[in-house]
């Protein structure tokens, strides 16, 4: 299946644009491209294609509000982004608005797609604005973001949005209409791909870095989101967005590229699991533990030798073998202090050692996502 195959006949499609297409020279929205895009996007729902869009420029509108310059500091980059956020999402709901579709803001950060109760509320959330036919706008929550904890740059976190309503195509709309075997703007021979069948080190051997002076992302970043997003069985589609009506040009056949999803693609709740970005600390287990789980066991505290935090209940840990290899991912049933007084101990123990039971396992079997 094409690319343009993909899309029409998507259920489901989120659209990643960054700042450098979306905010002009002067640092104001490109308004005039906003309501093309709308029109775009208006004309897909119309064919019972849900979509959400993940859209960067708060910080570069607030910067021109704010009059700030150079290189911002951590809280001039917040405070830029508390400014530009109402604007961005004023400049969207106008270009929407003549199509009769309500916009909605949704302000994510890493721990709502990390955490598994704030992915599921997540989820829920955007779910029901696809439902009634709003029109998701999403972005990170720079304002409260911290360079330590932040997804860095909005490819992943479309990625990331694309798992959790278990999109069926990723468009990141880029200023190239696609990967090259070299940079094209240095390299005359450089040759787009029309498709990727598997994200090899050669493939990702071809990405460069950012080019943009507005946005943070670059071609490594998306086929770093193409590789989350395959993994939930989501295609990726990168194209140049930055004439008007984008994903018109590309429905009519517009030069892209096609990234396939995997061959076999896992469930989007092992595929979350599997692609967490931040595990918040880890547990190593004996030789015994190890190939219980490689023949899909659930992780019980006997075969834990140690344990790393912090962690809380509920976390995203990595899972190590005898040799410190990661053999996988899950979420902890148990925090790490906890986890730690029950390692080694037969699971008919564990209450009597913490006076309460979250049942007999470290990590259960159906929140275990194998290392690939």
């Amino acid at each position: 299946m094409t690319g343009v195959e993909t899309v029409r006949s998507a259920r489901r499609v989120v659209v990643k644009i960054g700042s450098s297409l979306l905010i002009g020279p002067d640092g104001a929205a490109r308004k005039d491209w906003m309501g093309s895009v709308a029109a775009d996007i208006a004309s897909l729902k119309a064919q019972g294609c849900e979509t959400a869009i993940v859209s960067s420029g708060a910080v570069a509108l607030g910067r021109a509000a704010l009059k700030l310059s150079g290189k911002l500091k951590l809280e001039e980059k917040q405070a830029a982004a508390a400014a530009g956020q109402a604007r961005l999402m004023r400049a969207w709901e106008e270009a929407f608005e003549p199509h009769g579709v309500p916009v909605a803001q949704a302000l994510l950060t890493p721990d709502d797609t990390e955490r598994r109760r704030r992915w599921l509320n997540a989820r829920a959330t955007l779910g029901a604005l696809l439902g009634r036919g709003a029109m998701p706008i999403i972005n990170e929550n720079d304002t409260v973001a911290t360079q330590e904890l932040r997804y860095g740059d909005n490819d992943r976190l479309a990625a990331r949005v694309a798992q959790m309503i278990s999109a069926d195509a990723l468009i990141l709309f880029s200023d190239v209409d696609g990967l090259y075997t070299a940079n094209p703007s240095t390299d005359p021979a450089a040759q787009r791909l029309a498709q990727v069948t598997s994200l090899t080190p050669a493939i990702m051997a071809m990405a460069g870095d950012a080019s943009s002076p507005v946005g943070s992302g670059g071609m490594r970043t998306k086929l770093e989101a193409a590789r989350i997003a395959g993994e939930a069985g989501c295609a990726t589609i990168i194209a140049k967005g930055g004439d008007e009506n984008p994903l018109a040009a590309l429905l009519a056949g517009a030069p892209h590229t096609f990234i396939h999803a995997s061959a076999e693609p896992r469930a989007a709740y092992k595929a979350w699991i599997a692609g967490a970005l931040s595990p918040q600390g880890a547990v190593v287990v004996d030789a015994g533990a190890a190939l219980a789980l490689k023949m899909g066991k659930s992780l019980l505290p006997a075969g834990v030798t140690a344990v790393r935090g912090p962690f809380e209940k509920g976390d995203a840990v990595r899972i190590l073998g005898p040799g410190g290899e990661e053999i996988g991912r899950g979420l902890a049933r148990y925090d790490s202090v906890d986890a730690d007084a029950i390692k080694g101990l037969q699971s008919e123990a564990i209450e009597s050692v913490l006076g309460y039971a979250a049942g007999a396992t470290l990590i259960h079997a159906d929140d275990i996502a194998p290392a690939s």
